[in-house]
């Protein structure tokens, strides 16, 4: 089966079909409704051929379905017919899920993504467990408050990484995985991975919405670490 592969984000929607090598993007923003999503992509991807279709959604799905509006995108998500848009089958996932499936390995994972917010999911055992972290209360506010990119922008990258080690501390005493994976784009900006953790990858993204339809899909989650800034 070939499958095309949609990561939706707050700047860029990116995709990557089966035996393509070279993913293509298009920007997004605040005018990006799914309508006008699915008619970019198929312009993007008319010399590609697929037979089914993935897609990371950058807010809570449930079922399959996106329950609430992105706060980045445009609106009209919410009960949008992406199956009757792509004319193919069509599973969906959050974003963040998505890339953490795609980095899974084996085990109790804990995935924290690092990028305009705080992404969040476990994998146990190969069953993805989208968790909803980033709004728990730490300190004064939340821990996206402080590990995302507005805590980044308040404190300056010296504390932000601070409260980094932190956060994955306190989380990794909570939820006692045997493997942590931080990933998101904000993830290249630590000098230091903290310990008992691996740096992720972007492109795991893809390689976890393959493995949606083919859990043996694709090859080794990349064992990239970040360079320090």
């Amino acid at each position: 089966m070939k499958v095309l592969v949609i990561d939706i984000g707050g700047t860029h929607v990116k995709v990557l079909a089966t035996g393509q090598k070279e993913r293509r993007e298009i920007p997004s923003g605040a005018r990006m409704t799914p309508r006008r999503m699915v008619s970019e992509v198929r312009k993007l991807t008319k010399d590609w051929s697929f037979d089914a279709v993935s897609i990371g959604y950058p807010g809570f799905v449930l079922r399959g379905r996106p329950v609430a509006e992105p706060h980045n995108l445009g609106r009209g998500w919410v009960g949008f017919d992406f199956r009757k848009a792509f004319g193919k089958p069509v599973k969906m996932i959050n974003d963040a899920a998505m890339q953490a499936y795609g980095s899974y390995r084996d085990g109790k994972m804990l995935f924290l993504g690092l990028g305009t917010g705080l992404g969040s999911c476990m994998v146990i055992d190969g069953i993805i467990e989208p968790m909803e972290l980033a709004h728990l209360p730490y300190k004064k506010g939340t821990f996206e408050d402080y590990v995302g990119l507005r805590g980044m922008e308040q404190r300056g990258k010296k504390r932000w990484r601070k409260e980094v080690r932190r956060v994955v501390e306190t989380l990794i005493a909570a939820l006692e995985p045997t493997d942590v994976v931080l990933g998101g784009g904000n993830v290249k900006k630590l000098h230091e991975i903290p310990e008992g953790c691996r740096a992720g990858d972007n492109d795991n993204a893809f390689l976890g919405g393959f493995r949606l339809w083919n859990a043996t899909a694709g090859s080794t989650p990349s064992p990239r670490r970040p360079k320090g800034r």
